[in-house]
């Protein structure tokens, strides 16, 4: 934390007559792991296919098609094959497109939605699942607990590992006005296939900058007004697996690094993310920039925040030869700066979390802008 702040503690409860209420929240309920494990994914979906006429929708990040992964896929009779574009973060628009398209396609429901890729492509498998039974845009449903009908039966299998979306109720999506995710319990994946053995081949900066959203991630989530023990459990073991990954050598870093975003996620699920995330935002609502190297551009001018955080986080830049882009906002006009402060402010329960309830004095617009001027 800043130097000189109180390091405060919210309570996630409020009380009913002499008696704390708890915050009670999902998880996802059915979890494989293991290297090969995803050679079972056939036997996972028979079990949903009811009807000898049942279909999945495969949600493949398209960087596979034509690639191995693509020809491994257990597609059945009826099945269709969704290649996904995540050379821009997911947008709403993008979800509408794709929802309507499967629409096109049948004129039922499918009984399942897997979603094979990095973060975007699972996150646009989560928010097409919940678009095929809520009505709307899926600009509709940005923010917290505004989806009112349970999604489509909804799989995870990640080929990179860092940002937590197989764990997360969010689903991050870029609307027409702002990002932000669709937060509902109901956007949690049913099942997680997690297979280290899919890492492989993953290119060096690809691989750092989405582990080091799960490592920004632990740091926000254990020096985050927010903490509590359920939360602290899974971070240090998270943020310890990212230090044996990130700054020593293990042959087995890709299945630490899949654990450690898995730990992860589920730190943040019962407390929250800081003000990197909330920054990151702002930086990829105007620029576009994905999320992982947002994440880090915006943590690298955070020192004054997260200064144990951003010293281990540059020595791990160094250790694997990344070098972050530099000057991303010197040609922006003042009308730019000003909404990537305006969403990045608009997160509250990030501030909140790292500076506690008086946030707005610490975090003002004009140190806001402050920051984006040095990215």
């Amino acid at each position: 934390m800043t130097a000189g702040l109180p390091h405060t503690r919210i309570q996630l409860t409020f009380t009913q007559g002499t008696y704390p209420m708890y915050r009670n929240f999902k998880i996802v309920p059915n979890i494989i792991f293991g290297r090969g494990s995803f050679n079972q994914l056939g036997d996972v979906l028979r079990s949903k296919r009811p009807t000898p006429d049942s279909t999945m929708v495969f949600v493949l990040d398209d960087v596979f098609v034509g690639k191995e992964l693509e020809q491994r896929l257990p597609l059945e009779k009826g099945d269709l094959l969704l290649p996904v574009n995540v050379d821009d973060e997911p947008k709403t628009s993008y979800i509408d497109q794709l929802v309507a398209q499967i629409r096109a396609t049948s004129p039922r429901l499918p009984d399942g939605i897997i979603g094979l890729g990095g973060g975007s492509a699972m996150d646009i498998a989560k928010a097409v699942s919940l678009m095929l039974t809520n009505p709307g845009s899926a600009a509709d449903y940005q923010g917290w607990d505004l989806i009112k009908n349970p999604a489509v039966y909804h799989v995870a299998v990640p080929t990179l590992a860092g940002t937590g979306a197989e764990i997360s109720r969010t689903t991050v999506l870029t609307g027409p006005e702002k990002k932000l995710g669709i937060n509902s319990d109901y956007t949690l994946f049913d099942q997680i296939l997690l297979d280290p053995e899919l890492l492989a081949g993953v290119p060096k900066d690809q691989w750092f900058y989405t582990g080091m959203d799960c490592y920004i991630h632990d740091v926000e989530s254990l020096e985050g007004t927010y903490l509590n023990e359920f939360s602290r459990a899974y971070g240090e073991k998270s943020l310890d697996l990212c230090r044996q990954v990130y700054l020593e050598d293990h042959a087995d870093k890709d299945d630490k690094l899949m654990m450690a975003s898995y730990f992860g996620g589920m730190s943040i699920a019962y407390s929250q993310v800081g003000a990197c995330h909330a920054l990151s935002y702002g930086l990829s609502f105007v620029l576009g920039t994905h999320h992982g190297i947002g994440c880090c551009i915006a943590f690298d001018q955070l020192e004054e925040i997260y200064p144990q955080g951003v010293r281990e986080f540059r020595a791990m830049m160094a250790r694997h030869e990344i070098h972050l882009p530099r000057n991303l906002t010197r040609d922006l006009d003042d009308q730019a700066l000003e909404t990537m402060a305006t969403v990045a402010l608009g997160l509250a329960p990030l501030w909140e979390n790292c500076f506690g309830a008086n946030w707005r004095e610490v975090m003002t617009r004009e140190r806001a802008l402050d920051l984006f001027r040095r990215m």
